[in-house]
């Protein structure tokens, strides 16, 4: 339950004491580091950039690195929202998802960043996990789309791998909350990167850095 609980104390503290939450509210989000060979590391610099950025332009007092996590580790339960990218294979054993399930099902957010490759992957993995669903591909109008910057064309597009549009997708725990987002070719954690690495311009790198904070207080304030 500290998921919940975290979000409600957010959620009050920006309304009732807005100057102060950067100075009395604290967490630190996370990276899954995952079994099945692939690069559960790529853009090692982007969740620093976009944790950067997050604090210069919001209210919320995330902790500017990310702690990197394996899902056997007890400390899973104490993130409010863990990051998963890559390129290639991802496997979770049965155990590993059944701890995933746990972690989603009392309050925890997963965002999935398809670096392109994640796919077939990360589909089957997630089956593992609610074998009930599959993933929904989001509308324009959700809330996660217009929590702090506005999206009116959902996902946007970072870089072009075979000609496909960006979509988010979603899975959801048993009261309709959105828990868990997959951004699929769209590579926003490129976009988070340092200019010099991806050569992305000004105005690509922005909406990036955007679209990845609304995420962030999304999965913070638990808006359906």
């Amino acid at each position: 339950m500290i998921f919940h609980w975290t979000r409600v104390m957010l959620v009050s503290a920006i309304l009732l004491a807005p100057d102060a939450v950067a100075q009395d509210f604290a967490f630190t989000i996370a990276r899954i580091k995952y079994n099945g060979g692939g690069d559960w590391y790529s853009d090692e610099q982007s969740l620093p950039e976009l944790l950067t950025f997050v604090r210069d332009n919001t209210l919320l007092h995330v902790a500017p690195r990310p702690d990197v996590v394996e899902l056997t580790s007890n400390k899973l339960f104490t993130y409010p929202y863990l990051y998963l990218t890559g390129h290639g294979n991802v496997v979770f054993s049965p155990g590993e998802a059944r701890r995933l399930r746990r972690y989603l099902e009392h309050g925890g957010f997963l965002h999935i960043d398809d670096n392109y490759g994640l796919d077939v992957a990360i589909r089957r993995e997630m089956r593992k996990v609610f074998p009930d669903q599959e993933f929904v591909e989001l509308p324009f109008e959700h809330a996660i789309y217009h929590a702090h910057y506005s999206f009116p064309a959902g996902l946007p597009k970072v870089h072009e791998h075979d000609g496909k549009p960006s979509q988010g997708f979603g899975l959801f725990d048993e009261q309709g909350r959105l828990c868990v987002f997959y951004s699929y070719e769209s590579d926003l954690g490129d976009g988070w990167e340092p200019p010099t690495v991806h050569d992305n311009s000004p105005e690509v790198r922005a909406q990036a850095l955007q679209m990845g904070t609304n995420i962030l207080i999304y999965a913070m304030t638990g808006t359906r």
